[in-house]
């Protein structure tokens, strides 16, 4: 069996033979690209839920591309992660920060063809706002309140300070929902058939196999180079350079490095490579029973470098903190580095050795990121040789979300923590503060350190804070930072990618060449 000259492995053919179902299901249109106007995506992950504010998928940044292909946030961002106007054309402080005002575009309608109004922004903020709807970042949302609506402009009172709530508005859960026909069809009636303002519309949708799009004509931004996107839910890897190669699909995304340097350089095909905002790191979890000694030499005995030149090929940078250099509050002065001798040494005197291991789990993906159970592989090699044994635990992204949500994970969990906004809060703040839901690190010391940043109204304070809060995490190895992420793109030579800094891969991204 061959295919334009692509002679398949076993394990390839049996992926083609897969992607050949989803075809089925699909139909012609949402095949190979026969006709420009369709763009076919081999995504990696699955969408369990299309509504983009509760649950544990709304704070998953691969769907993020999905979820801004169908709503429309608040505040838009370029790919360069700066920010700009969305259906709020205009926002800001009143002169004490007790009080935001936002003005709303006008002309916007939803897919079903109602008006958009201000109420539907006000009943999103408010809906975000309530613990019962399930929104993972109702914390964030809770301090916006008695709203106001003249003409465009809604403005409202703030609880407390937050110098991050317009960040927010361009990020997780960040989404405008229609007010009218949520209230009319309930969840469930959102779920089956969801509307928004954004630059596409559901077509049709197959739960673990494609989802197909329908460019918006009346799209306040312009309508979108093509009048058909699908997304393919393939979740290994393999499967999705087969996708690509045997031209069944137009465009795919996380692919294993050597693979992206073999396939870029094919007839036919482009790649292009970018580091994002995302990073890979390992969760520790406080209950894990791992002293301090053990966290410190944890993070001492990986060899980043040699994990990022041999196993990604270059593409990646290695970090020693939760602040990816993109990020306000990067240092790169916080140091923690490969030192294997002072590893060993940290177990002896906590009373291990490689005779006499610590024993632990460790959690990971296999086939999310490009070659993150194969680093997790390395990565246990590397503690053996001082005194550390990991059992490697394999799960799928969604499962993550459900035991970190519920401080359930591993004594050691790997995750790739996107941060498309950049701010120290909604890297360092979220993923260490004990009342957050998404932290795996839990203790007071890091609590008081945190805490008062959040409201903090001198940004230069709270930037030198967070800064202070990293140094401090890096000293006690609260959690072990690895590499910030460059995202692999492959597609076909005919068309135009802009890569998002975000790793938001959005089809708006994707245009024809002329």
């Amino acid at each position: 069996m061959s295919i334009r000259g692509f002679a398949p492995t076993r394990r390839q053919t049996l992926a083609l033979g897969a992607g050949g179902l989803i075809a089925g299901l699909i139909g012609p249109q949402g095949r190979a690209r026969a006709a420009s106007d369709t763009l076919t995506i081999a995504y990696n992950v699955n969408l369990p839920s299309f509504d983009p504010t509760v649950g544990p998928s709304a704070v998953n940044p691969t769907i993020q591309a999905i979820y801004r292909s169908v709503f429309d946030q608040f505040i838009g961002q370029k790919p360069n992660l700066a920010f700009e106007p969305g259906v709020l054309t205009a926002w800001g402080w009143n002169d004490d920060k007790t009080k935001i005002w936002m003005d709303v575009r006008p002309g916007v309608t939803w897919h079903d063809g109602t008006p958009f109004t201000p109420e539907d922004i006000v009943w999103s903020l408010q809906r975000a706002g309530k613990k019962e709807t399930g929104n993972p970042i109702q914390f964030v949302w809770v301090g916006i309140d008695n709203f106001q609506v003249d003409g465009n402009r809604i403005t409202a009172d703030m609880k407390q300070f937050d110098p991050t709530i317009f960040k927010w508005m361009a990020f997780l859960t960040g989404y405008v929902l229609p007010k009218a026909y949520y209230e009319k069809v309930g969840a469930d009636g959102f779920e089956k058939k969801p509307i928004g303002t954004g630059p596409y519309m559901v077509d049709s949708y197959q739960g673990n196999a494609f989802l197909r799009l329908k460019a918006n004509p009346k799209y306040w931004g312009g309508k979108p180079a093509f009048d058909t996107v699908v997304f393919k839910f393939v979740t290994d890897a393999t499967s999705r350079v087969a996708e690509i190669e045997s031209g069944s699909s137009d465009l795919t995304l996380e692919i294993p490095y050597e693979e992206y340097d073999r396939l870029k350089a094919k007839k036919g095909l482009a790649g292009v490579a970018t580091p994002i905002s995302d990073i890979g790191m390992i969760f520790i979890n406080n209950e894990g029973k791992l002293d301090k000694n053990v966290r410190l030499a944890a993070n001492y005995a990986i060899d980043k470098q040699a994990i990022v030149q041999r196993l990604l090929r270059g593409y990646g940078v290695p970090i020693d903190t939760l602040e990816a250099p993109e990020y306000e509050a990067y240092d790169p002065t916080i140091k923690i580095g490969f030192q294997p001798d002072k590893a060993a040494k940290l177990m002896q005197e906590a009373g291990y050795s490689p005779q006499k291991p610590f024993k632990t789990t460790l959690q990971t993906t296999r086939g999310f990121k490009p070659k993150d159970y194969e680093m997790i592989q390395a990565i246990v090699g590397m503690w053996r040789k001082v005194g550390i044994e990991a059992d490697i635990e394999v799960y799928e992204i969604a499962k993550h979300f459900e035991l970190r949500t519920s401080h359930k994970l591993a004594p050691l969990a790997f995750y790739n923590w996107g941060n498309a906004i950049g701010d120290p809060s909604t890297s360092t703040g979220h993923a260490m503060f004990g009342p957050s839901p998404h932290s795996s690190w839990k203790s007071d010391d890091l609590d008081k350190m945190i805490g008062p940043l959040w409201g903090e109204k001198d940004e230069a304070k709270r930037i030198a804070g967070y800064k202070a809060v990293d140094r401090y995490i890096a000293e006690n190895g609260y959690v072990i930072p690895l590499l910030q992420y460059v995202q692999p793109i492959v597609f076909k030579d005919d068309l135009k990618v802009t890569p998002n800094i975000s790793g938001a891969m959005q089809p708006t991204l994707v245009s024809k060449k002329s």
